[in-house]
C-alpha cells in the first residue's frame, strides 16, 4: 500500500522530496527513507539533486512503467490510510459522553425561543446520546433545534483521511462535513485530523446508494457513506418520510445499526465488513411517526419529542428576538399586527416559529426594492404576508 502511494505520487507529480512526501502522504520520515533506499536499489527512482539536506528525486523509466501499471488499479495518491482495526478502536474510544444541565442546554439553544418543558424533554435524550425523533407541524422549529444539537459537545475528535480494508482505500475525512480545529500536538499521527464532532444533515436527496460504499469509477477509490462520516457525532435525517428512499427501506437498513451500534458495508469484491455506528441519529418530520414506522422500529428510537405549536406569547418573543438580532427599526405595534395577520392568513389560524424570520426577510427585500432602509412597519408587513401566504383559488376561475 505504501509503495503504491509513493509510486503514484511520483508518477502524478514527476518529482518529489522526502519532505514533500511527508507533507502530502502523512507518512513518517523513517518509513519514507526505507522506501527511498529500497526504490533506489530496485532502480525505480533516480536522485536529481539536493534541497538543503533533503533529496530531490523522480522515477526512472522502469519506475514510471511500474507506477503506471499500479495506477490502473487505484489512482489514490493522498494521505496514507489507517487500518480498519485502528479506526474501529479510535471511534469506540471517542464515544460521546455528555454531561448536561438545564442551564447548559439553555445556553446551547440560546438563539432559539424554547419553553422549559421542551428543554426538559431534550436533555435526557441528549445525555444518553441515543437516537431521537423530533416531530411536529411544519415550521415549528424542528430543523433549527436539530442543527444546534452539536453545540452540546465541548470536545474534539480525530477523523482519519482514509481507511484501508482488504487492500482497498475508503476516503473518510470530508472538508465539507468535518470542521478542522487547530492543534499543536506534535505526537499526533498526521493521518488523523482533529475536528469538531460532526453534525451532518441530509434531506430529500437521501437515496439507498448514499447509505453504502460508493466507488469512484475513475479513481477506483471508495467513498464512505454519510453515517460513517457522522461517527462520533450527529446525523440529522431532515423531513423524514419525504426522501427518495422510502421510510420502510431506510428503517429496515438501520434496524441492526440502531440496535447494536454497528453497521455492515460491502466492497465491490463482495467482502462484507463491520464499522462502528457510534452516532446520534435525529429524525425530524412533520408526519405522524406511526404512519412511518412500526412499533418494533419506534422502540429502537429511544426518545420521541413532539414540538408543540408556538403560543402567542412565544411568537411575540421570537419576533422580538428577530428584531434585536437584525437590529432593524420597528414601528410600535408591528409585532402584534404580524401575529394577527399570520393567524388570519395561515391554514387553520396556526402560528409557526418560522413566520417572524421569513416575513422579515420579505420586508427587507421589499425595502431594498423600494430603495429604503429596512423598516418593520404595518404597511411593509402587509405587503410581505401577501407574498408569503398562498391565496386560495376562487372556484370556477382557471389559473
Amino acid at each position: 500500500m505504501v509503495s503504491d502511494l509513493v509510486l503514484r505520487y511520483l508518477w502524478l507529480h514527476n518529482s518529489a522530496s522526502l519532505a514533500s512526501l511527508n507533507d502530502k502522504l502523512k507518512l513518517s520520515c523513517p518509513v519514507l527513507e526505507t522506501f527511498f533506499h529500497q526504490f533506489r536499489l530496485q532502480q525505480l527512482l533516480e536522485v536529481k539533486g539536493m534541497v538543503g539536506n533533503d533529496y530531490a528525486f523522480s522515477l526512472t523509466a522502469s519506475g514510471r512503467a511500474l507506477a503506471a501499471e499500479r495506477n490502473t488499479i487505484c489512482q489514490y495518491a493522498g494521505p496514507a490510510p489507517v487500518s480498519l482495526q485502528d479506526y474501529q478502536r479510535v471511534v469506540q474510544a471517542q464515544a460521546a459522553r455528555v454531561g448536561l444541565s438545564r442551564e447548559r442546554l439553555r445556553r446551547a439553544f440560546h438563539d432559539l425561543v424554547l419553553p422549559d418543558e421542551l428543554l426538559d424533554q431534550l436533555g435526557p435524550a441528549l445525555i444518553g446520546h441515543q437516537s431521537l425523533f423530533l416531530y411536529g407541524e411544519t415550521g415549528s422549529g424542528k430543523t433549527s433545534i436539530a442543527e444546534r444539537i452539536g453545540r452540546i459537545y465541548n470536545d474534539t475528535v480525530v477523523v482519519p483521511y482514509a481507511v484501508e480494508v482488504d487492500g482497498h482505500i475508503i476516503t473518510l475525512f470530508d472538508p465539507v462535513m468535518h470542521r478542522r480545529t487547530p492543534t499543536d500536538d506534535e505526537l499526533l499521527d498526521p493521518r488523523w485530523v482533529v475536528c469538531e464532532r460532526p453534525c451532518i444533515t441530509v434531506g430529500g436527496e437521501l437515496s439507498s446508494s448514499m447509505l453504502e460504499l460508493r466507488i469512484d469509477e475513475d479513481t477506483r477509490v471508495f467513498i464512505s457513506p454519510f453515517q460513517m462520516k457522522a461517527n462520533n457525532g450527529v446525523l440529522i435525517i431532515d423531513d423524514f418520510g419525504r426522501q427518495m428512499l422510502s421510510p420502510k427501506d431506510l428503517l429496515n437498513r438501520w434496524t441492526v445499526p440502531l440496535d447494536r451500534r454497528v453497521d455492515f458495508l460491502t466492497l465491490s469484491s463482495g467482502l462484507k465488513f463491520q464499522v462502528p455506528f457510534e452516532l446520534m441519529v435525529v429524525f425530524s418530520t412533520n408526519l405522524d411517526p406511526h404512519t412511518l414506522a412500526d412499533e418494533a422500529f419506534l422502540r429502537r428510537i429511544q426518545t420521541k419529542v413532539f414540538i408543540e405549536r408556538v403560543t402567542p406569547e412565544l411568537f411575540d418573543q421570537i419576533f422580538s428576538r428577530v428584531v434585536d438580532r437584525e437590529r432593524v427599526p420597528c414601528e410600535p405595534g408591528a409585532g402584534e399586527y404580524l401575529r394577527e395577520r399570520c393567524e388570519a392568513l395561515s391554514e387553520g389560524g396556526q402560528l409557526r416559529a418560522c413566520y417572524p424570520m421569513d416575513v422579515y426577510k420579505l420586508v427587507k427585500a421589499i425595502c431594498e426594492y423600494e430603495g429604503h432602509p429596512a423598516l418593520i412597519s404595518k404597511t411593509n408587513i402587509e405587503r410581505a404576508v401577501g407574498l408569503y401566504f398562498a391565496r386560495k383559488s376562487r372556484a370556477g376561475v382557471e389559473d
